[in-house]
């Protein structure tokens, strides 16, 4: 028994010992990257370092600085992608719930063919159809502007999918027919009954939709031309553009900075990843 007992703790102890080695594998290069924004130039060619340099005032001074970089602007840029992010994030969750919720409650013809038609779509590489996309944002005017970034985000295949195999385990039927016959509407049961009961999949969905958001490179730099318009992750690739002087700790700076907003993003959010992918896994 107690050999048995022992061997249960030496397991745990192994395991605990992996996750801990898996977490700092995962945390070095971002503590490594923290680092580097302190250090200067010439310091993080030397090697890595473990320990903050002194430069971090310095390397500020560099992605303000109008003389180096005249399009740099770190506070708008975050500005510029939060508001995208956010916006992109609301709109997509939402209306994503709402087809999925249409798709799984509502009986109506060509259902299994519109499911099929989503499945295709989510398959498919975004960048497949980008060059119609952008003669067709040629056509409508709207290029250099925040609409083409936020308004295709409605239709997310892949969000639809992922948020109707979830209802399809936790969302009961009588309990929508028992809203109907107690006189609901249908956006009040989708709305004030149905939102609530998938919170943690709308949670998982918005982390990912936020992340991919802000990480979006090529289509900000393609679609947007004013400087003031541009996103972080373009502002942080500006800073490499000159090839007689690239400051390293400016760029890493610039790095920490876009990471940053996702970080705290997971923190808040990251207990809802678990349980929602966790129940939206299991089919009773």
């Amino acid at each position: 028994m107690q050999t048995g007992v022992l061997e249960l703790k030496i397991k745990r102890f192994i395991i605990h010992l992996i996750m801990l080695f898996l977490a700092l594998l995962a945390l070095t290069p971002i503590y490594l990257m923290l680092v580097n924004a302190t250090r200067s130039t010439a310091e993080i060619n030397r090697g890595i370092s473990f320990v903050p340099g002194k430069s971090l005032a310095f390397n500020w001074k560099f992605l303000l600085a109008h003389d180096m970089k005249p399009m740099m602007d770190p506070l708008r840029g975050l500005f510029n992608s939060t508001f995208i992010a956010l916006s992109t994030t609301v709109l997509s969750v939402y209306f994503s719930c709402m087809t999925a919720y249409g798709l799984h409650v509502y009986r109506f013809f060509g259902r299994k063919a519109l499911w099929t038609v989503i499945l295709i779509v989510m398959m498919l590489p975004g960048t497949l159809a980008f060059i119609g996309f952008y003669q067709f944002m040629v056509t409508l005017r709207l290029l250099d502007n925040y609409i083409p970034l936020i308004i295709p985000s409605i239709a997310a295949a892949g969000t639809v999918l992922f948020i109707r195999q979830y209802m399809s385990t936790v969302l009961s039927v009588e309990l929508i027919d028992a809203a109907r016959i107690d006189g609901a509407g249908e956006f009040r049961i989708f709305n004030s009954i149905i939102l609530p009961t998938i919170v943690p999949v709308m949670a998982t969905q918005a982390i990912f939709t936020f992340v991919a958001s802000w990480n979006n490179y090529f289509t900000p730099m393609i679609l947007l031309s004013t400087m003031s318009k541009y996103t972080i992750p373009i502002l942080v690739r500006l800073l490499t553009t000159n090839f007689y002087r690239v400051e390293m700790g400016g760029v890493y700076l610039g790095l920490a900075i876009t990471v940053a907003p996702i970080i705290i993003f997971y923190a808040f959010m990251s207990r809802y990843i678990i349980s929602g992918l966790t129940l939206g896994g299991i089919k009773e």
